[in-house]
């Protein structure tokens, strides 16, 4: 690869990282704490291409392979473009429905019941997926009977039944894991992969080995929400 194009390479993947850190787009992909990592490696990139484009301009020349080698290797070098300009032309969206759908297992709940804790007081209990399913699989005193909780993620459909889904990551879009909660109840003719906010309670021991851990969830009420900034739970 020619030291022109690998200077290029470098300032766009480097500005790639940078656009997608200061538009928020990287929620998509990573989580929030890795933010200042992907500004570093943004402008760690954009320095070295700007150091080796300073050193050859100063050499007076830059350095480059035979015509031949040119020929057979170009096409297939600027083809590693392709993947940085879709970054800045298109916004990939999150990841969906079709994931959750095509997981093996879901509600992969990863706490033990020692961290549940106490739950806040108030008529209605905002809570994270994450921790509604867990408590749903782990607490066998039953906490959640009986109280109103509001849940936040995309309607999904599937043999007959709706859900309430969202994708839960460790690390990055790779590693998402599905988690969902079966509605019951009045359930509006809303879209597929529509952003709810979803009031109710969730029916007693629903939730077993057998269903994959997939708790019952009688609705009150069904707000459509727009896609939060951060589209998946860590």
């Amino acid at each position: 690869m020619r030291r022109e194009t690998q200077n290029i390479l470098l300032v766009l993947l480097g500005g790639a990282l940078l656009k997608i850190s200061f538009s928020g787009l990287y929620l998509r992909y990573v989580q929030k704490s890795l933010l200042p990592l992907l500004i570093a490696a943004g402008v760690i990139m954009i320095g070295l291409a700007l150091f080796a484009i300073v050193q050859d301009i100063r050499r007076g020349k830059a350095a480059s392979e035979d015509d031949h080698e040119h020929s057979h290797s170009s096409r297939s070098t600027w083809l590693m473009l392709l993947p940085v300009l879709a970054v800045f032309l298109i916004s990939p969206p999150a990841l969906g429905g079709d994931v959750v759908n095509s997981a093996a297992d879901t509600n992969q709940t990863q706490r033990s019941r020692n961290l549940l804790g106490e739950l806040p007081s108030g008529d209605v209990i905002p809570l994270s997926m994450t921790e509604f399913v867990t408590r749903t699989a782990w607490d066998e005193s039953g906490t959640l009977d009986g109280r109103r909780v509001k849940l936040t993620g995309f309607l999904l459909r599937a043999e007959g039944d709706t859900f309430v889904a969202r994708l839960a990551i460790s690390c990055c879009a790779a590693d998402a894991r599905p988690l969902k909660v079966r509605v019951t109840g009045d359930v509006p003719s809303l879209p597929d992969e529509q952003w709810v906010e979803v009031t109710g309670q969730v029916v007693p021991k629903s939730a077993s080995e057998k269903n994959s851990w997939v708790p019952s969830f009688t609705v009150e009420s069904f707000t459509p929400v727009p896609e939060p900034v951060e589209p998946y739970e860590s």
